[in-house]
């Protein structure tokens, strides 16, 4: 494996853009995102907060290896507005991102090169507007294990420094852990070898 497949470029946060013609206005949405279901999630709150629009289109891709894209002209001519979208996520060499872009319709009717410089302008806007950082595929899995055990637990996690979150901490113990994903064979190794201990995701 290459020493940095699984290093990605994606947004830090949320942002917008916006590009105007000839009266229509297109409002641009861009966010980080991990899996289809936030994808929904954003283009459904979307579509309740600009109700009035005509078009919701959009373009994500998705993983460090690129491999899941996805894009919607919603409504628009075949591929005047989706395909600019992930366009300029691809040419910025993005991944985990999600843009939505927004349409008013302003009266005058701007052709499918018209709607496809729009499109692809108002993505660029709101790319221009985020931060663009480096990021590494995750390996997320749940740890389960005997209190007696937990001395054990926390000299792995001390050796590989994982991210801990929802740390349950009982007779029965439990946590989420996050590492980068070369790196979480070996710790899922070390793991293993403490008696009881139980791993799943």
């Amino acid at each position: 494996m290459d020493a940095d497949s699984d290093k990605y470029l994606t947004f830090s946060g949320y942002s917008e853009g916006v590009y105007k013609e000839k009266g229509s206005r297109f409002l641009a949405f861009a966010w980080p995102v991990t899996t289809e279901d936030e994808v929904r999630q954003h283009i459904k709150d979307l579509k309740k907060t600009y109700f009035d629009a005509r078009h919701h289109v959009y373009a994500f891709r998705l993983g460090a290896d690129m491999k899941t894209y996805r894009c919607s002209d919603d409504g628009e001519p075949a591929n005047s507005s989706g395909p600019p979208i992930l366009g300029q996520i691809q040419s910025a060499n993005l991944t985990n991102v999600l843009i939505v872009v927004v349409r008013y319709f302003g009266g005058t009717k701007l052709g499918v090169p018209g709607l496809i410089n729009a499109y692809r302008t108002a993505a660029s806007d709101a790319i221009a507007n985020n931060q663009i950082v480096e990021q590494f595929e995750q390996d997320r899995f749940t740890i389960k294990f005997d209190y007696a055990a937990m001395n054990d637990v926390m000299r792995v996690l001390k050796e590989e420094n994982p991210q801990q979150t929802n740390q349950q901490f009982d007779n029965q113990c439990s946590i989420d852990l996050s590492i980068r994903k070369k790196q979480g064979e070996t710790l899922r190794l070390k793991l293993l070898k403490i008696e009881g201990l139980k791993i799943a995701g």
